[in-house]
């Protein structure tokens, strides 16, 4: 099992849950909505401690290498980041009311009325809330990268691995009971058949998405370098495989980086850039989670607005810094602006959870080869400074 990746796993849960929301009697269901409680009771107590343990050392880690070649990576970074979650959300604010349509409020006007609950409830209230975890985060981040502080920067590097533990050892491999509970109850609800449709028609328009975003990026970098951008898409290609394979940033930097430096991208700038960027862009992953973020919301009978996603947007390019290179790692690093800033509930974050981890390694692909296109247009215009 340990070699069964987590997609498949994800996959044959949602299948066995569907199956066992059909067949089994409720007092079965009703076992694992009780697990589910408790699951998602843990996952809010650990979600501020994740914004802590992945914020603050990120921030604090950037700001050590504080330079012109620093800034400029950062900021283009981000801006790309921006513009895939505004490609994301003018795409889906279009196609969602004609791809989705019927499969929203009437379907799922009040989804808790059709499912079980479980046996009991423990309470695991979080020791801060989202905004106070976020701007503490923040003020321990760019406190360390000031006062170039090597004891809190370490300590805070060792808090960021019992965290990123928590997730590899605890919070991945349990996600599958999670979400098998989730789809046993809503089957038994009615619920499902309006969801898988949801899921299959976002995942198609997510993939088309990345790939468009990606030909957006190249063509950039190819304008201002003079290169073709088709061949330089080419060139990366193997970045974007061996991503797909791994689920994985930090395991395609080697790749990331030779396969840059093949598109002429200077040495020097290739290996500043790409390992900065794996922990920065991640523009396939914002592109995957304002997409799932709005169908879950479009599927629960809520609305979205620019004014409601444009500040989600714009806090999801600086809380996914450094997100870990576990499988999940953004969609656990947005968990909280997901509750705080959208009102998502347990039962909307682990649709959403599904939903985003379906396609998780596709996401990380997009960003991987984002990558190399960022790192041209950084080395063309640190020439040109």
């Amino acid at each position: 099992m340990k070699r069964f990746g987590l997609l498949p796993k994800i996959i044959l849960a949602i299948a066995a849950g569907i199956i066992a929301g059909t067949l089994a009697p409720d007092w079965f269901i009703r076992v694992f909505a009780t697990f589910n409680g408790l699951f998602g009771n843990f996952l809010n107590f650990v979600i501020p401690l994740i914004i802590i343990g992945f914020i603050a050392p990120g921030i604090g880690a950037i700001g050590k290498g504080a330079g012109k070649l620093l800034g400029m990576t950062t900021a283009i970074a981000y801006l790309s980041t921006i513009g895939a979650g505004l490609l994301a959300f003018f795409t889906a604010q279009t196609v969602y009311p004609m791809m989705l349509t019927n499969q929203a409020s009437q379907a799922f006007s009040d989804p808790s009325k059709a499912l079980l609950e479980g046996y009991f409830v423990v309470e695991m209230p979080p020791i801060m809330d989202i905004m106070t975890a976020l701007l503490l985060a923040f003020l321990l981040g760019l406190g360390i990268a000031a006062i170039k502080g090597n004891t809190l920067a370490h300590a805070m590097n060792e808090f960021r691995s019992i965290v990123e533990l928590i997730i590899e050892k605890a919070i991945i491999p349990l996600l599958p009971i999670h979400i098998f509970g989730i789809f046993a109850n809503m089957t038994q609800g009615g619920q499902v058949s309006a969801i898988m449709s949801v899921f299959a028609k976002v995942f198609i328009m997510i993939i088309i998405l990345h790939i468009i975003y990606l030909f957006v990026q190249y063509s950039i970098a190819g304008t201002l370098r003079k290169q073709n951008p088709f061949k330089m898409v080419k060139t990366m290609a193997p970045a974007y495989f061996t991503a797909l394979g791994t689920q994985s940033s930090a395991s395609a930097i080697p790749v990331t980086l030779e396969r840059s430096k093949k598109i002429g991208v200077k040495e020097q700038i290739a290996d500043f850039s790409v390992p900065l960027l794996a922990t920065i862009h991640l523009s396939g992953s914002t592109i995957t989670l304002v997409s799932c973020a709005m169908a879950v919301m479009l599927i629960q009978g809520q609305t979205y607005t620019f004014s409601t996603m444009l500040p989600f947007i714009l806090m999801l390019g600086i809380t996914m810094i450094a997100a870990p290179g576990v499988p999940g790692g953004a969609v656990m690093a947005a968990t909280g602006l997901l509750g705080s800033m959208l009102g998502f509930d347990s039962t909307m974050i682990s649709l959403m959870i599904a939903l985003y981890l379906a396609q998780d390694s596709f996401g990380t692909a997009c960003n991987v080869t984002g990558d190399g296109a960022i790192t041209a247009i950084v080395d063309k215009l640190n020439k040109s400074a």
